[in-house]
């Protein structure tokens, strides 16, 4: 193996440059050459491809988002688009292909891998957590820290005003962001689509809690499950109290990485050129039981997100 790339694609999530920075100066390391490809597939396709040298990722691991930027790319979509990416590879002789990004991304480095014969390897990069194969991926803990910092400061006002505060949480169809920043910031009922949620019973809660003299009431719930406004239109006619949204969108993708997505993603940016040294390919790279792992994509792919059940119902008993 004498050159790789690397690209993100898809959303960006932070600690991707703590994984960039691991990949180009342990691949420098063992004397391959590192190309850095920008805006993802698109930008591939377009050749956006230049050599990266130990200060090319100096004083990013800091940073969140992603130095190499990130795009989606319709035109990769077709065969003729991953013929031309493909070509781009060959050209500026890239042997193997690191990929940052989420399982879309994953499924076209499968694509290269099958119709071209590219090496492709996978890091999982998503502020969703929504990967099924791995306990953890790069982003999920800083966006879980943003979102309980907006529930602590929520709450302060909540008291003040004496009102209902809901949440709205990223995450798509994945209700982790919601359950693990709801359980940590102390939320009083956490709503997520993997599982069946009785309205009524959320507003008999709130009005047994104000009577006992709570001055709030923390609702976080993830956007696949419903939305904020909604929510407080309902429980304001249902219960009288005072309810308000609040969605902090893409604000949980951006800040710097924590301490523990900056130390995972520089071990798998490190597992990831290991990996394609030993001659490996359609493999992913994720952590299980504290352990960095790498397997088959196929097999990766076809695993089934399941939410963490015993999780869920800690989270209500946690509210009563």
């Amino acid at each position: 193996m004498n050159t790789i790339g690397i690209l993100t694609s898809g959303g960006d999530a932070p600690g991707m440059n703590a994984a960039i920075r691991a990949i180009t100066r342990v691949a420098l390391a063992k004397g391959i050459k590192v190309m850095g490809i920008q805006r993802g597939y698109n930008g591939l396709i377009n050749g956006e491809i230049f050599e990266m040298g130990r200060d090319s990722v100096s004083d990013i691991i800091q940073r969140g988002g992603t130095v190499l930027k990130t795009a989606r790319s319709e035109e990769f979509r077709t065969p003729e688009g991953r013929e031309k990416a493909a070509n781009m590879l060959r050209i500026f002789g890239i042997e193997g292909l690191i990929v940052l990004g989420g399982d879309g991304s994953f499924s076209g480095a499968q694509l290269l891998s099958n119709e071209h014969g590219i090496k492709t390897i996978g890091i999982p990069c998503t502020i969703d957590n929504d990967i099924a194969y791995t306990d953890f991926t790069i982003g999920f803990d800083t966006a879980i820290n943003t979102v309980v910092e907006v529930i602590n400061k929520l709450r302060d006002t909540s008291a003040s005003h004496e009102r209902v505060s809901i949440i709205e949480v990223m995450g798509r169809r994945c209700g982790d962001i919601a359950l693990h920043a709801g359980i940590a910031g102390g939320a009083e009922c956490v709503i997520i689509p993997e599982m069946n949620f009785e309205f009524d019973s959320l507003c008999r809660s709130i009005i047994e809690t104000k009577v006992l003299g709570k001055l709030h009431y923390i609702v976080v719930v993830a956007e696949g499950a419903g939305k904020a406004q909604d929510i407080a239109e309902r429980i304001e006619k249902c219960t009288g109290v005072q309810a308000r949204a609040t969605v902090p969108g893409h604000i949980q993708r951006g800040g710097m990485p924590s301490a523990f997505d900056r130390l995972i993603a520089t071990k798998f940016g490190a597992t990831a050129v290991e990996v394609l040294v030993e001659g490996k390919s359609q493999r992913v790279i994720g952590i299980k039981d504290s352990k960095i792992i790498d397997i088959d994509m196929n097999e990766a792919l076809s695993i089934k997100k399941t939410v963490d059940k015993d999780l869920y119902h800690l989270a209500n008993n946690l509210s009563i």
